[in-house]
């Protein structure tokens, strides 16, 4: 099996000059995760939902930071993509995935672009059909965040770890799960985009021993909690792994959270599938 009998075509595109913005909203107009940024025929880079998810981050510079009617798409994009030909092997692309710490591969013929594989499409293939095993097999450790974290702290998580997070309650449940779809595509964006790494500062009355003080509470101006997807879907750590891939279908998600007796006991990934692709 090869590139060519996977590949998404036609692929969608934006130009540098265009925003952020419009790129943002033909992604989720057309149920995407990435545009390819074309000058022309040629292919200048790739934007992802995660290049505008990740701009959040507070230590980032102030215009990564700014509203996305005022970024080009050209300057969060990601330049000279990797790119593989028609009649490369899908586990090359597997492992171009994982090697490359990456999500999608554009497809070059004759110096053209001729479609585009993501893990989606990997998905599809037989080579996933074929394999075996349980979600435990495959499982691996979560990072876990507060639904009272910061967005900033969030995005630092996610970054350091190049991974999704899962959202505990107080009693350690899980509560929800943070993905870069959900920063990439909050509906508050603009608002976020203002207030990320920013805190308030209240003043509450408290009493202690029977006497009324004043006292400073820092809150977060977005948390966890505000952007999060509930429920969290979970799977016993010995579920078949075809019945994994097949509830991750069902439910349009990426990741499954692995229980054992009431304790999360780590997450199962389309990445993690996708390596078990390459080996």
């Amino acid at each position: 099996m090869y590139a060519r009998d996977v590949m998404t075509a036609p692929v969608y595109t934006v130009s540098p000059g265009e925003t952020v913005a419009h790129a943002r909203n033909l992604m989720v107009r057309h149920k995407i995760s990435r545009l390819l940024v074309m000058e022309g025929a040629t292919l200048s880079g790739i934007l992802t939902k995660k290049d505008i998810a990740y701009r959040l981050r507070q230590g980032e510079p102030a215009w990564r930071r700014r509203p996305l009617d005022r970024i080009p798409a050209g300057v969060l994009a990601t330049e000279k993509p990797v790119t593989a030909a028609p009649d490369t092997p899908v586990k090359r692309i597997a492992r171009i995935f994982v090697e490359k710490a990456i999500s999608s591969v554009p497809i070059i013929e004759a110096g053209l672009v001729a479609g585009i594989v993501t893990k989606t499409d990997l998905m599809k293939s037989v080579l996933v059909r074929n394999l075996h095993g349980t979600a435990g097999d495959v499982m691996e450790d979560v990072p876990v965040v507060s639904r009272y974290h910061s967005l900033n702290h969030v995005v630092s998580v996610m970054k350091e770890r190049n991974d999704k997070v899962l959202v505990c309650d107080e009693e350690n449940a899980p509560a929800g799960i943070i993905t870069e779809t959900n920063l990439a595509f909050y509906e508050d964006e603009p608002g976020i985009s203002g207030v990320v790494g920013k805190d308030v500062t209240i003043v509450r009355r408290e009493t202690s021993q029977g006497k009324s003080g004043v006292g400073l509470l820092s809150v977060a101006s977005v948390t966890a909690g505000d952007v999060m997807t509930s429920p969290v879907i979970t799977v016993p750590a010995g579920t078949d792994l075809q019945e994994v891939i097949a509830m991750m279908g069902r439910h349009h998600v990426n990741s499954l959270v692995v229980m054992e007796n009431g304790t999360i006991s780590g997450i199962v990934k389309r990445d993690d599938i996708i390596k078990e692709v390459a080996k």
